[in-house]
């Protein structure tokens, strides 16, 4: 993720976050929550989430991933999911990026995905994925402050933590004191989501995420 000056400053000026600048916060999660959670020293610092209108070809936005990130496929059973999952595999495999389908389980076999995400609401299939696929990095998404992640799962996604514009804009922010709280009761390590940009990106720092899962913040520093 390489960037000049002029670029980083003028993406910071107007709230994207500087391609190396979003890497830097990311791996500084991932180190400073590994030195405390020896779990994390296998997750991605960063995660790419795909969006069918945000992202419509996310394979040009994976291929500029730096190596040891991932992408979390999300295709919502759309016809074309399994193409794109496809294009998605072979420019992650030539990254060094790893590659994660959310929900569908099929698919990410199909593909041979590097793992599976999982949303809030089939959390509880985190034992059966486990038993059947041991090889898999499995991620799921928290957004209820009383949920706690299956212990199934490698690291959860918490959102959203700061106002965004993602699919349930209308789910109030948790801000910094409430990611926190969901930190500690989660179980397992966690990743923030939502709002990521120049300025709430560095305030992540000391938080105690592994690392940041973005849309936005990915594609306005690397392109779509």
């Amino acid at each position: 993720m390489d960037g000049g000056g002029g670029i980083g400053e003028e993406a910071a000026m107007d709230g994207r976050v500087p391609p190396d600048e979003l890497w830097r916060v990311a791996l500084d999660l991932n180190r400073a929550a590994a030195a405390v959670d020896p779990r994390v020293a296998r997750l991605p610092p960063l995660i790419f989430m795909t969006d069918p209108t945000r992202t419509p070809q996310p394979w040009r936005t994976a291929a500029r991933l730096p190596p040891g990130a991932a992408v979390i496929h999300r295709g919502f059973r759309r016809a074309e999911a399994a193409d794109e999952a496809a294009r998605l595999r072979d420019v992650t495999r030539v990254a060094g990026v790893r590659l994660l389908i959310a929900e569908d389980a099929d698919l990410a076999a199909s593909v041979g995905a590097d793992g599976l995400h999982l949303p809030e609401r089939v959390l509880g299939r985190a034992a059966v994925v486990r038993g059947t696929r041991p090889d898999w990095l499995l991620t799921g998404a928290l957004h209820a402050p009383e949920r706690s992640a299956p212990c199934a799962l490698d690291a959860v996604l918490i959102s959203p933590v700061f106002p965004h514009g993602g699919p349930s804009p209308d789910r109030p922010p948790l801000g910094l004191g409430g990611l926190t709280a969901m930190l500690a009761a989660a179980g397992a390590p966690a990743y923030a989501l939502g709002g990521i940009d120049a300025t709430t990106a560095r305030l992540l720092r000391g938080s105690g995420a592994c690392g940041i899962a973005a849309v936005g913040a990915v594609t306005a520093a690397l392109g779509r």
